[in-house]
């Protein structure tokens, strides 16, 4: 029998993911995907982009480096290893092949009796995912059985990391997706009377121009985290003589820049003839030419994370 891991999430955090899951809907509902469909096919995508022709993967969201206890441990210890984490509970181990879980809420069960070896609460037939299995299913999995995140292991039971419900969301609601292209491809096509090619490349970063005056600190650092937990979801981009135009992605554009990231995976947009766009025109009277030239906002907090701020204290 499949034991639950964690706590399950929230009524008000399945509200909250159903209630963006819905808007998603209905903005994808009123963009026409036809038309961006049929430019934009495995065959024209960069083969230097090893994820643009399959499906993502848990290996390619998993966290690597786990929080873990040896089965070893009594519950002291494993308090102290989970007060220094982030977790709310953590895969337990021998040899490194994983035996169970072992949750916050078992330890404070036991709290009373610091000695007692985890091996006798720890919670056993642990629900575990395949490195190689599709994100998707990874998602269902999660959220049928209420859980926070999964141990990751490969067929002899090593565990190789875990995945997280966070992960999967963000995996989705900060891709950019083909409904974000079509809405840019469709609106600059209606404007300027033009027809675009849309093609998945890898552009030199030093060739971005940017069209957003400013950027936040806080979220560049977060970021700076998911690039280096490959967490590199596309720019979207419009082709110019020499320089690309960047649209969407300034966060992660400038992140990648002071880390030294020379290219980025990108959706470029390839009009049939120069026009002269009104972004372009702003960002010329904002001074925006190159990334350096961006302005980062530190000591302010991102919009969602300032509104997210409100609402948390309006509520007490």
């Amino acid at each position: 029998m499949l034991a639950p891991l964690h706590a399950c999430m929230s009524r008000s955090s399945f509200a909250e993911l159903n209630a963006l899951t819905t808007r998603a809907l209905e903005l994808s509902a009123s963009i026409d995907l036809g038309s961006l469909l049929k430019v934009y096919k495995p065959g024209a995508v960069s083969s230097d982009d090893p994820m643009a022709e399959r499906k993502l993967k848990v290996e390619d969201y998993m966290i690597r480096e786990v929080v873990h206890v040896p089965l070893h441990y009594n519950v002291e210890q494993a308090v102290e290893t989970l007060i220094s984490s982030e977790f709310h509970g953590m895969p337990v181990t021998e040899d490194g092949r994983l035996v169970g879980f072992i949750t916050a809420k078992e330890l404070l069960r036991n709290y009373n009796s610091p000695k007692m070896p985890i091996s006798e609460i720890i919670r056993k037939g642990t629900v575990t995912v395949n490195p190689k299995m599709d994100l998707d299913d990874a998602a269902r999995i999660l959220f049928r059985y209420g859980l926070r995140n999964v141990p990751v292991i490969n067929e002899s039971g090593t565990l190789l990391g875990i995945i997280s419900n966070l992960d999967i969301v963000r995996s989705h609601i900060e891709r950019a997706t083909p409904n974000k292209v079509a809405m840019i491809k469709n609106f600059l096509e209606a404007k300027h009377g033009i027809s675009i090619m849309v093609r998945r490349r890898i552009v030199p970063v030093e060739s971005l121009r940017p069209t957003q005056k400013e950027v936040y600190a806080d979220e560049l650092l977060g970021r700076k985290e998911e690039i280096k937990r490959g967490l590199v979801e596309p720019i979207i981009v419009i082709q110019k003589n020499d320089h690309f135009i960047l649209v969407d992605g300034h966060h992660r554009a400038l992140a990648s820049k002071q880390m030294g990231v020379r290219q980025f995976s990108a959706f470029v947009l390839e009009p049939s003839r120069d026009v002269e766009l009104g972004m372009e025109r702003s960002a010329e009277d904002m001074g925006l030419f190159t990334l350096d030239d961006v302005k980062i906002i530190d000591g302010s907090h991102h919009p969602l994370v300032e509104i997210t701020t409100r609402l948390l204290k309006s509520e007490q």
